[in-house]
């Protein structure tokens, strides 16, 4: 599980990566980063009802997608915040691959 020092929880959060983040594309991935003033990156993660209308399965897609993250934390690097916005379901998410494309890594 990710830690919540390395989660974006927060409305103000959200909405400055959103407006002051820089962003990647994939098939079914949208990433948006942008820098923080900490000595950790956080993430947040939106799964869109496109993915399911269930919001049981949004939130397993969610979790499995921090334990993704949690796994490549070490080499991700520090002081970034990042939105993750999965668009449509599939079977293997690559976030390393989005990451690497975005320099994050």
């Amino acid at each position: 599980m990710l830690s919540y020092k390395n989660r974006l929880l927060k409305k103000n959060d959200f909405q400055r990566v959103f407006k002051k983040g820089k962003s990647i594309k994939s098939d079914f991935l949208f990433l948006k980063f942008c820098d923080n003033n900490l000595n950790e990156s956080r993430f947040g993660i939106i799964v869109s009802k496109k993915v399911s209308k269930r919001a049981v399965d949004r939130n397993k897609i969610k979790r499995k997608t921090r334990h993704r993250i949690k796994e490549l934390l070490p080499e991700i690097k520090k002081g970034k915040d990042v939105a993750l916005i999965i668009l449509f379901k599939k079977e293997e998410i690559k976030i390393k691959e989005i990451f690497q494309k975005a320099g994050l890594l």
